[in-house]
């Protein structure tokens, strides 16, 4: 489960840094091509760990899998 849980937070972190880039590609009238491929991987591995952990993973899990994935690596 913890590898889902990886997969998971990722996902979000990856989602979130490229939502940025994305708006200050469109604002400066550029092709935002990396953002969304980043925002594209982002949302497979997020979709990758919901189909393979069916209803596990709600908006109220996010953080918890956060916290297992923190705890995991610094012990």
């Amino acid at each position: 489960m913890l590898k889902y849980d990886l997969y998971v937070v990722i996902g979000v972190v990856l989602a979130g840094l490229s939502l940025p880039s994305i708006f200050g590609a469109l604002a400066d009238r550029r092709s935002p091509r990396v953002a969304l491929l980043t925002l594209i991987i982002a949302g497979v591995l997020i979709g990758l760990a919901v189909s393979q952990q069916p209803g596990v993973y709600d908006f109220e899990e996010v953080p918890h899998a956060f916290v297992r994935v923190i705890a995991h690596y610094t012990r």
